[in-house]
């Protein structure tokens, strides 16, 4: 059954065998365990549609400079492309990590900047694959 909310959104509610009704509920958030550092725990965005769009624009143009300069023979046209690729995976993970807890780096509380700065590489890495797994992006396209 659907009832109108005051913002004007629908909710749906549903009754459980209890007979107490209950609605849906969606954490726009979702926390993973490292497997890199087991210690560490990040909490990254999940997808919506405001957010498909707003990823969207900041990586349009980084991309497709990207992908020109990897199709290149120069040498110098590849390292271009794989500094590119790697500016999109530091918009993603500046985008999408929310807080990352059990990890310092130099003494000082992680944050994303300090991630990309400083951070264990491999745990950076696990981030980004995890945001982009949430975008929806395939094995391959996460590997870019």
């Amino acid at each position: 059954m659907n009832f109108l909310s005051r913002s004007g959104r629908t909710e749906r509610a549903s009754r459980h065998a209890s007979g107490v009704r209950a609605r849906d509920s969606y954490e726009s958030v979702v926390m993973v365990r490292s497997k890199a550092m087991p210690a560490v725990t990040f909490v990254i965005n999940r997808i919506s549609f405001g957010r498909r769009m707003e990823l969207s624009r900041r990586a349009r143009e980084i991309s497709r400079k990207a992908e020109f300069l990897e199709a290149g023979s120069q040498l110098q046209e590849k390292i271009e492309g794989s500094i590119l690729a790697q500016e999109v995976d530091a918009m993603y993970l500046s985008w999408g990590l929310v807080s990352i807890a059990g990890l310092t780096i130099d003494g000082e509380a992680a944050t994303a900047e300090r991630l990309l700065e400083r951070g264990p590489d491999e745990l950076t890495k696990e981030i980004v694959s995890a945001i982009k797994e949430q975008c929806g992006l395939s094995e391959g396209e996460r590997k870019n």
